[in-house]
């Protein structure tokens, strides 16, 4: 049987950001496919002993034909993308491309940009009684987002909000952040985080469009906004149940 093409997750940029099964799976690769506009070479080095292939100028057939004729060659093949391989990373229509040839595959999963930004930032998105909920959205551009999914319809939840790949709408994103968070309310910049040259920005979001052309912030951020962002640690009203020493459950009397 032949091997199945592994889907791994880079993480956000810093090599030992990936899980311990994504780098064994790389030091056991004969071949990998890894997206080289996002992915940096720094990730190679868990594979030195791989033929690697940048995938950036490649379209969807070219690269199924390279990861087909690796496989039918009896090579291990490691598709490599950013972040987690489910988040943005086009993976279905690889898949059903596999399914087709009848090339079985597997995903190992990775740590996205929006996680590694909060452990920048010492972040926990989710307060208790503050926000319990963590929302990962785009604005819509080339590819389409459903109008139930708006930035417009999402912010009004008010929740933790990562926005992803939406630095060139940036004004139209501080608009619509300011009607429903307010002008006041701070956000986060977080420019090629976990990489050598990550910046993490916070500011008002009435500033969040100027600061990102004063920047000259063009590619690979992440716009968050949470309530959390503005909940100073010296003033938290609620704490978790889990460590009250009131509360009981089954693991304490």
């Amino acid at each position: 049987m032949n091997n199945p093409v592994i889907f791994i997750g880079a993480g956000p940029g810093d090599p030992e950001l990936i899980t311990v099964k994504g780098q064994r799976a790389l030091q056991q690769a004969d071949l990998v496919v890894y997206a080289g506009s996002l992915v940096p070479e720094a990730l190679l080095v868990w594979a030195k002993e791989a033929e690697a292939l940048n995938s950036a100028s490649l379209h969807l057939d070219e690269i199924i034909a390279v990861m087909a004729a690796g496989v039918n060659n009896g090579k291990k093949v490691v598709r490599l993308h950013t972040g987690d391989p489910s988040l943005y990373g086009a993976i279905y229509e690889q898949m059903a491309e596999l399914d087709k040839q009848g090339i079985p595959y597997m995903v190992i999963p990775g740590v996205t940009a929006a996680f590694a930004a909060a452990a920048a930032m010492k972040l926990e998105y989710t307060l208790p009684e503050i926000t319990q909920t963590l929302i990962l959205t785009r604005m819509s551009g080339r590819t389409k987002v459903p109008e139930s999914e708006s930035l417009k319809k999402l912010a009004s939840h008010r929740a933790s909000m990562a926005v992803y790949l939406s630095i060139g709408q940036v004004r139209e994103v501080q608009d619509i952040l300011a009607a429903n968070y307010g002008d006041d309310f701070l956000c986060a910049l977080a420019v090629k985080v976990a990489h050598p040259e990550e910046r993490i920005i916070i500011v008002p979001v009435r500033e969040l469009a100027d600061t990102v052309a004063r920047e000259g912030i063009r590619s690979q951020a992440l716009i968050v906004v949470s309530p959390s962002l503005n909940t100073s640690k010296d003033d938290i009203r609620y704490k978790s149940k889990l460590y009250d020493k009131d509360f009981k459950h089954e693991y304490r009397a």
